[in-house]
């Protein structure tokens, strides 16, 4: 049987063991025994697991094994005698056959292909009955012996929750898990490439040029200042000058000036702009937002200004992270005590005098928690500034020039044909690893200040 058969008839089989053991269970009550320690679906699913879980654990396993398990025993059949030396030729030749096998191909380059074709669908067919066969058993004996463990004072209740716990255990483990192999990789590649590059030419170097490296000194084109600057200038400096004011405004608005209805409205509107993909922002800065920028630039005299400059990108990523900021500052607004706002109405003091000089200062750490989680946000955006972006690496203040970022070079490094043990490419772990180092800090600080103000009020 084929692994979608076998998954349904795993399936059937827990199902089967779940309402029997149900109607067992549900004798307990009537034969009116004293203590109950499980209710009737608790041994349900305590048999339907030893019924399915063994099952599946070796289909996975069986999954990852078979393939070879089956190239084995084609190999050892006379039918495989003329097969070339193990190398590329061999494996093209196995490939075939199992896809003629399969049938997913029709025909194959290779003769001997057609040959072997028909000992692979001996091998697998055989193969498929034995784990067939394994499944049955795995799932007759766990249901079996679960079953005969069914008793009025059996707590499959206990048992159920240590399951229940462990695949919530498992779940948090597989994020830190990820999380520690995307640091483990990314600290081997950039200990590689820090043992070419030295660390001092990569963090104060000022010339960044990974097209042309100098064998004897490849540091000198590798100077990544440059690309701190363009990030720190388009995400924390145009975007940030986007998002600060139109994000506070609005939270402002929506807390304390706008109606119950239009509150209603309006915030699921503003919050649609977190929703929007980031290439559909892109779009919107290459072919709208960037050619604006320069006719405006042109309109005052700028005849230089560039067609993908720092600002066409730092506007749009201004724009795309509003929801972050208003949506910090309207919750911390809102947490504000409202005695503090009542008793500035009642000393006499303005709705927007009661607002700069009392409801802001309160919230001040919490909006200062949200832009800077902002700010982690905008440094590490891609999408827009690969396409509005410049890819030429330039240390400049001028928001009509060209300038990059990190995480353009990361995705220009990456592309291509360059060799992957190059100094060029490995530059993009170092690239990627820095960024991480500064997102980190900047989401830990920014999460230390929301839990302090978080702490005055609570």
């Amino acid at each position: 049987m084929n692994g979608a058969i076998l998954l349904i008839l795993i399936v059937g089989l827990g199902v089967i063991a779940w309402a029997s053991t149900r109607m067992r269970a549900l004798g307990f009550r009537r034969g009116h025994v004293a203590r109950v320690s499980s209710l009737p679906h608790h041994h349900g699913w305590y048999v339907a697991l030893w019924t399915v879980v063994p099952p599946l654990i070796f289909l996975a396993v069986w999954a990852a094994t078979s393939p070879a398990l089956v190239t084995d025993t084609v190999i050892a059949t006379p039918a495989a005698a003329q097969l070339p030396p193990p190398g590329f030729e061999r494996a093209a030749i196995l490939s075939e056959a199992r896809a003629l096998a399969a049938g997913r191909t029709h025909g194959a380059f290779h003769a001997l292909s057609h040959t072997l074709a028909p000992a692979y669908d001996r091998a697998q067919t055989r193969f498929d009955w034995i784990a067939t066969a394994i499944v049955l058993l795995l799932a007759l004996a766990g249901g079996a012996y679960a079953y005969l463990h069914v008793r009025p004072d059996f707590s499959a209740r206990t048992r159920i929750e240590r399951v229940v716990l462990g695949l919530l255990l498992g779940a948090s483990l597989i994020a830190i898990l990820t999380t520690a192999g995307i640091v483990a990789s990314l600290l081997y590649e950039a200990g590689r490439f820090f043992s070419v590059v030295p660390v001092t030419d990569f963090l104060f170097g000022t010339h960044w040029s990974p097209q042309v490296i100098d064998p004897r000194d490849p540091g000198a084109s590798l100077g990544a200042v440059p690309l701190f600057w363009g990030t720190f200038f388009i995400g924390a400096v145009i975007a940030m000058a986007v998002a600060i004011p139109f994000g506070l405004m609005s939270a402002i608005y929506l807390t304390q000036y706008a109606a119950p209805r239009a509150r209603r409205i309006m915030k699921p509107v503003l919050e649609v702009l977190a929703g929007i993909p980031t290439v559909v922002y892109g779009y919107f800065a290459a072919l709208t937002v960037a050619p604006a920028v320069r006719q405006f630039a042109v309109a005052i005299g700028i005849d230089w200004a560039s067609s993908e400059s720092a600002l066409a990108a730092g506007l749009v990523m201004g724009v795309m992270i509003i929801p972050f900021v208003s949506s910090m500052a309207d919750d911390s607004l809102a947490a504000v005590p409202s005695a503090m706002r009542d008793g500035s109405l009642a000393m006499g003091a303005t709705t927007s005098e009661t607002i700069t000089r009392v409801m802001l200062p309160a919230a001040l750490p919490g909006v200062v928690g949200g832009v800077l989680l902002a700010v982690s946000r905008a440094i590490g955006e891609t999408m827009i500034v690969v396409m509005a972006a410049s890819g030429v690496a330039t240390l400049t203040a001028n928001p009509f020039a060209s300038t990059t970022t990190v995480t353009r070079q990361i995705v220009d490094l990456l592309t291509g044909e360059a060799e992957f043990d190059s100094p060029k490419t490995l530059a993009a772990f170092a690239l990627g690893l820095t960024l991480f180092v500064i997102t980190l800090l900047l989401n830990i600080v920014a999460l230390s200040v929301v839990k302090r103000y978080r702490e005055s009020y609570e």
